[in-house]
C-alpha cells in the first residue's frame, strides 16, 4: 500500500507549519483556518510554481517523504465579482456624463442632450461594449483560476472607471465638436475560447463563425478584435483620452497575448507555427 509523509514549510521563513504521516490533503488549512484554500499556494520549491488543484500526491516527483512550501496569497476575490465590478463602473459612469447629470457640467446643461448624433452613436457603442462584457462574464467565460488577490480590484477599477470618466467628460461635453467621419466596429471571440464547464486547456481553432477565422493567424484574437474596436472608437470620436486609453490597452493586451502565446507553445507541441500573439505576422 502506498505510504507517504508530508511536511509543509513556510516559503518565506522555512518554519514548519505541519506534518502528516498519512496525508489525504494539504494540512495548512487544518491548523490555520484563516488560510482558506483559495489563498493557499503549495509548491515543491520555495521559488517554484504553485501546484494545481488537480495535482495528486502520488503523481508528483517526490519520494516517500515530501517537503512542500506554503505561501499565503492574501485575501482573494472571485474573478466573476472582479469583472462585474470593473465593467459595471464604466457603463454607469459613461451614462452619467451622457445624460449630463448635475455637478458635471455647468448647471444650464443639466439633463440636456447633445445635438451631434455621433455623440449618441458613441454612447451606444460604449454601452454595448460593456453590456457585452458583462454578459460574457456571466454566461461565456470559464476561469482556470477562480480567484485573484483582493488588492488588485482597486487597481483595476481605478483604470477602467477613471478612463471611462475621462473619455466621457470630453465626448459628452456641451462644447464637443464631432469629427467629419466616424466608424464603430466590435465583435467577440470569447465563445470560441471558452471550454464549457471544463478547465482543461485546448488549442482553440476556427469554427464556422467567420469571426473566428482569425485564429489561423493569431493566438489571442479576442485582443485583436478589442484593439480594433477601440481604434474604431478613437477614429469615430477623435478624442485624445480615447486614443490614450487605446494605446495603454494595446500595450497591456500585448503583454497578455505574448504570455498566453508562450504558454500555448510550451503546452502544445503541435501548436500552429504560423500564429502570432496579437497582430498577424507582426506581433
Amino acid at each position: 500500500m502506498w505510504h507517504m509523509s508530508v511536511e509543509i514549510l513556510d516559503a518565506k521563513t522555512k518554519d514548519k507549519l505541519c506534518f502528516l504521516d498519512k496525508p489525504h490533503t494539504f494540512c495548512a488549512i487544518l491548523r490555520y483556518p484563516q488560510w482558506y484554500p483559495a489563498r493557499q499556494s503549495i509548491r515543491l520549491d520555495p521559488k517554484g510554481k504553485s501546484l494545481k488543484d488537480e495535482d495528486v500526491l502520488q503523481h508528483l516527483p517526490v519520494g516517500t517523504t515530501a517537503t512542500f512550501y506554503f505561501r499565503d496569497l492574501g485575501a482573494q476575490i472571485s474573478w466573476v465579482t472582479v469583472f462585474l465590478t470593473e465593467y459595471t463602473g464604466p457603463l454607469v459612469i459613461y451614462l452619467m456624463f451622457y445624460f449630463r447629470v448635475p455637478f458635471i457640467y455647468a448647471p444650464k446643461y443639466d439633463f440636456t442632450t447633445s445635438k451631434h448624433w455621433v455623440v449618441h452613436l458613441a454612447c451606444m457603442c460604449h454601452s454595448f461594449h460593456y453590456v457585452k462584457r458583462l454578459l460574457e462574464t456571466l454566461f461565456v467565460h470559464r476561469f482556470s483560476h477562480g480567484t485573484m488577490p483582493l488588492r488588485n480590484i482597486f487597481k483595476n477599477c481605478t483604470y477602467y472607471w477613471g478612463f471611462a470618466a475621462w473619455m466621457a467628460y470630453y465626448i459628452n461635453h456641451p462644447l464637443y465638436t464631432p469629427p467629419s467621419k466616424h466608424a464603430c466596429t466590435y465583435t467577440s471571440i470569447h465563445s470560441t475560447l471558452s471550454t464549457g464547464s471544463s478547465k482543461t486547456r485546448k488549442i482553440p481553432y476556427p469554427t464556422k463563425n467567420p469571426f473566428t477565422w482569425i485564429f489561423l493567424l493569431v493566438s489571442c484574437p479576442n485582443y485583436t478584435y478589442e484593439l480594433g474596436s477601440w481604434l474604431g472608437f478613437t477614429l469615430m470620436t477623435q478624442c485624445l483620452p480615447v486614443a490614450f486609453f487605446t494605446l495603454v490597452g494595446f500595450i497591456q493586451m500585448t503583454v497578455w497575448a505574448k504570455g498566453k502565446h508562450r504558454s500555448y507553445l510550451k503546452e502544445f507541441r503541435d501548436y500552429p507555427p504560423l500564429r502570432s500573439p496579437i497582430l498577424p505576422f507582426v506581433l
